[in-house]
């Protein structure tokens, strides 16, 4: 996988992340972005469109040149390593314990790291260890010695008024108490460790804790009833640690600040630290993303470059104060298309301290791919010549083009997979999902690209929030989904693919889950994702032998829209079709009754064209199921078909519309004349209002003609703005 596909001028020595950081990957200094007071950069953006990868890619350009270090918020490990003592840890403080001890050992411009402050809030909060002795708790306080003082070159003094912190004195003071009986968290053991703590401090260290631990709530400027009731928050659990853990993040700047402030830090350090947190949407990546804007919002200022990853297009549901989406301001953003990062500063009016956290982010919109950096990819791994001058190759980056819409993981794995793969003649672009595709290092059989794209785009990257009891059937779920248009017919696949199951997602949870993920919504598919839904069509076809699942799915809502329609015919309840009876004729259409849509069309037709037409477009926006595809043969008329003239048209008529409807053909001139002729023809055919027909199909004609929908709605134009 290309790291750095799509991401170049973002990267490169005039690039954002270089101005971000103050230092371009050559080591060549810039003049830094924003500051003093920074925004935190969320990378926003669904599943495949290359947050993590980014994020590597950053770390990789710069880390050697400022201290840059990546977190995985959603990796297992910092949880499994709080396990053991869970009253003296959390995931939180071993995620931070990890960026610390990385730092203390970097060995770049200026060298290695020191974090004092953040040391004595996890030695004091080591007192909650679960035997709660004086050797356990100055055990567990010497997993971090060598945080508290950074190492010193030979022969070079650091004048560094935190020396000897540690070097054996929690361990001496708190022996002294060993043998006698205590309570857990005792208040001698606790005085022993702070006694350890400032006792041994020159003063300008003690003056330090007392300004940072003094200020914790409710110390009341005295540190070490600070760091007692730090203590005590984190034995708490809830939101009281939370606001423990907060604190030692703040501390953890304050820490990077002192390294890069003071004449030392300005003559010896160059640019910005960072940190990049992948997978900030998991729990450990919002609580620190909410304690630094939550600090910064506060007035405290620091020099750490916050990048983070948000599946969310508006950032997180927490920016935004609980505040429903149509009253939420969105937070500043960058796209990169547009050029030069945008200003950014905080709101200065008196709500200032109490505006949405959402006022503290910059969001950086993920770039899809453009039509070049997508044909370069797909001939970069191409396998062997073209004999027929490109045409495959041509037919392969158009189907990538579609069902990637320019997502860029999506794109290198389609691209992979078609490297040795023939499109048919008149291939569906679904068809390619099918290409085997094996995985670098994997040493497993080759597997359909459909099939790692979901295990990759749906299964690993599972909604935050989804309880645990849907995990194994959300793929399902899906699936089956793929055919809904709005929320009412979601409901009914829903309910039937629920039933028997004592716990039920409704279509409103499933949307909002979508929306939690990242993937895009679109007013007329409840799917609102293209390249996503059709990687569940496909699946769905394949489900059961000979589309069995496919059309039980359309026959279930073709019968219950008829059900529906038996009464007024009135809009859907979302609002995807014009009426009932157009909904019901969409999902007839793709489960085998072309013939009674045509009928029902050709009857429906004298009176009302542009009433008509708008319905024809709306019942001929579906996808084809698998297996021989006549459309095309259908609509030029070489299918033969029976019925009096304006039947016979209206049936070509109609599978021209569908083949320009469903996105995964190139329609071209062939179709756009196709079209054309046949609305033609029923413009001068004696029925009412047929002369209005003429202008539709010069509309219709030229639209095809540009591959452009006919019916346009918030899926399709993504496609069409990939052109």
């Amino acid at each position: 996988m290309c790291e750095e596909l799509g991401f170049e001028k973002l990267l490169d020595e005039e690039g954002f992340f270089a101005r971000l950081f103050g230092r371009a990957p050559s080591g060549a200094g810039k003049d830094p972005l924003y500051g003093p007071d920074l925004p935190v950069v969320l990378l926003t953006g669904g599943p495949g469109m290359g947050k993590g990868r980014l994020l590597r890619a950053v770390r990789d350009r710069f880390a050697a040149k400022v201290p840059v270090i990546h977190l995985d918020c959603a990796s297992p490990v910092y949880a499994d390593r709080a396990d053991p003592e869970p009253g003296a840890r959390s995931a939180a403080t071993e995620a931070l314990v990890e960026v610390a001890g990385r730092l203390s050992t970097w060995q770049g411009t200026g060298g290695s790291f020191a974090f004092p402050r953040l040391f004595t809030g996890l030695a004091v909060i080591a007192t909650g260890v679960a035997e709660g002795t004086p050797e356990a708790v100055a055990t567990e306080a010497e997993r971090y010695e060598n945080l508290p003082q950074k190492q010193r070159l030979r022969g070079l003094a650091t004048g560094d008024f935190w020396r000897g912190v540690l070097r054996g004195a929690i361990r001496n003071l708190l022996t002294t108490l060993s043998g006698q009986a205590f309570d857990p968290y005792s208040a001698a053991v606790s005085n022993a460790l702070l006694d350890a703590l400032f006792e041994r401090l020159a003063p300008r260290g003690r003056a330090e804790l007392e300004r940072i631990y003094g200020a914790y709530p409710g110390a009341a400027g005295q540190p070490r009833i600070g760091l007692r009731i730090l203590a005590a928050d984190f034995r708490a659990g809830g939101e009281a640690r939370e606001v423990a853990e907060s604190f030692l993040f703040r501390a953890l700047r304050e820490d990077l600040e002192a390294a890069f402030g003071g004449p030392a830090g300005w003559l010896r350090r160059v640019g910005r630290p960072g940190l990049l947190l992948d997978h900030a949407e998991a729990p450990l990546g919002e609580r620190l993303l909410r304690a630094v804007l939550t600090d910064r919002r506060g007035g405290q200022r620091d020099r750490v470059v916050i990048v983070g990853t948000a599946r969310r297009s508006d950032g997180g549901a927490f920016l935004h104060g609980g505040l429903p989406p149509r009253e939420v301001t969105p937070p500043a953003e960058y796209r990169p298309a547009d050029g030069a990062p945008p200003d950014w500063t905080r709101r200065t009016d008196e709500g200032a301290d109490r505006a949405p956290l959402a006022d503290g982010v910059l969001l950086l919109r993920m770039p899809l791919l453009t039509g070049d950096q997508l044909r370069r990819e797909t001939v970069r791994r191409q396998r062997y010549a073209e004999p027929e001058g490109g045409a495959n190759r041509r037919r392969i980056d158009a189907a990538v083009a579609r069902l990637s819409g320019g997502r860029p993981h999506t794109v290198i794995r389609l691209a992979a997979a078609a490297a040795a793969f023939r499109m048919p003649a008149d291939a569906n672009d679904r068809d390619i999902l099918d290409a085997p595709l094996r995985l670098p290092g994997d040493d497993a059989t080759e597997r359909p690209v459909a099939e790692v794209l979901l295990r990759e785009l749906v299964l690993d990257q599972l909604p935050v929030r989804l309880p645990t009891e849907h995990h194994a059937h959300w793929l399902d779920l899906l699936t089956h989904l793929s055919v809904a248009h709005d929320t009412e017919c979601a409901d009914v696949l829903l309910r039937h693919h629920q039933s028997g199951h004592v716990h039920h997602l409704t279509a409103h949870h499933v949307a909002r889950l979508l929306t939690d993920t990242g993937w895009p919504t679109c007013e007329r598919h409840f799917i609102g994702d293209f390249g996503l839904r059709q990687l569940l069509v496909h699946r769905l076809y394949g489900l059961r032998p000979g589309g069995a699942a496919w059309y039980a799915d359309h026959h279930l809502l073709r019968d219950h829209y008829a059900e529906r329609a038996a009464g007024p015919d009135t809009p859907s309840a979302g609002g995807a079709f014009r009426s009932l009876t157009a909904h019901r004729m969409n999902h007839h259409l793709v489960s085998g009754g072309a013939d009674d849509v045509v009928s029902h069309l050709a009857a429906t037709l004298p009176g009302r064209p542009r009433q008509w037409c708008a319905e024809l477009l709306e019942i001929a926006q579906a996808p084809y199921p698998g297996g021989a595809d006549a459309r095309r043969e259908r609509a030029q008329g070489l299918v033969p078909a029976d019925g009096p003239p304006l039947r016979r048209t209206v049936d070509q008529l109609l599978h021209a519309v569908w083949l320009c409807e469903e996105r995964t053909r190139p329609t071209g001139k062939e179709t756009a004349r196709t079209l054309a002729k046949l609305l033609d023809l029923l413009s001068i055919m004696d029925f009412d209002g047929a002369g209005l027909l003429s202008r539709t199909a010069t509309d219709w004609s030229a639209l095809a003609e540009n591959e452009q929908p006919l019916l346009r709605c918030t899926c399709t134009e993504q496609l069409r703005r990939r052109r």
